[in-house]
């Protein structure tokens, strides 16, 4: 059975408003990326344990810790961004989730990607083998700009390092984005695909739009997910107002859109979902 979750600062940066929307729809899982415009990350002690009360009041629980780590370009100093990443290792414990969302560091504009794969895989090592330890998974989304922005660069990082604490999150509009064939990059990844991100992407009119109305395959992905047993989280990430590098933003009333059209998918093709 496929589990629904969303970043739901694409709804707002209310955390209540936030509990509300997802109430509405169904979904019970938030991927949590950021409240009250901070990231997860840069939030106190006191909003964290104030957040924890809520959710844990409302009945809500976390698909992932939704971190920036890996959004850095590889030629940046690490010794900080290790530090961030002890940060997520944290949270994951406080709010009893065992998978946090990463990236594989931005290219320099002009380089070639690998001119940096030693160092790409040297870090993706480092912060795999720390997870490891904690009994946390890192999930490692395709990413425009990043070392793993095509498929064949996402399996060989996930071959390199080679650990079970380290796997995939699919992206199909990121993919979409950089003209790498969803199909292709599907069939390649599979076998360590443990995420789904629901965000689709229409070439044509340079734009995010609801799951299935762009090239992002994401119909015929679920559906040959379901029949291979897939019982990971489908996140909603729509993007529908606003898309940048820090963030996305679709608002109630999209992120309404998404969720619709996400359900639909899944109606339609029988495909089990809670």
């Amino acid at each position: 059975m496929i589990r629904l979750s969303a970043f739901a600062d694409e709804i707002s940066q209310n955390p209540q408003e936030q509990l509300d929307v997802l109430e509405s729809h169904g979904i019970r899982h938030i991927e949590f990326r950021a409240i009250h415009a901070s990231n997860v990350l840069d939030l106190s002690d006191d909003q964290h344990d104030a957040f924890v009360a809520l959710l844990r009041s409302r009945g809500f629980g976390l698909s992932a810790i939704g971190s920036p780590i890996g959004k850095i370009r590889i030629t940046e100093d690490m010794d900080n961004h290790l530090q961030r990443f002890g940060r997520a290792l944290e949270l994951a414990r406080l709010y009893d989730t065992p998978r946090i969302r990463i990236f594989s560091f931005y290219i320099p504009p002009g380089h070639d990607p690998a001119s940096h794969r030693a160092e790409v895989i040297a870090r993706m090592r480092e912060l795999t083998a720390r997870a490891a330890d904690r009994g946390v998974i890192l999930l490692l989304e395709n990413e425009k700009g990043t070392y793993g922005d095509t498929a064949s660069r996402v399996q060989d990082v996930l071959r390199s390092v080679d650990s079970p604490a380290l796997a995939c999150a699919f992206d199909p509009a990121n993919y979409v984005e950089v003209g790498q064939p969803v199909d292709e990059a599907w069939w390649l990844l599979r076998p360590r695909v443990r995420h789904f991100h629901v965000k689709d992407y229409d070439p044509r009119k340079r734009q995010h739009v609801p799951a299935g109305a762009g090239d992002g395959q994401i119909p015929s992905l679920l559906k040959d997910a379901e029949r291979a047993g897939y019982e990971g989280f489908a996140v909603l990430e729509p993007h529908l107002a606003i898309a940048d590098l820090a963030h996305g933003f679709s608002g109630p009333q999209r992120f309404a859109d998404a969720a619709r059209a996400l359900k639909r998918i899944l109606d339609r093709d029988a495909i089990a979902y809670a």
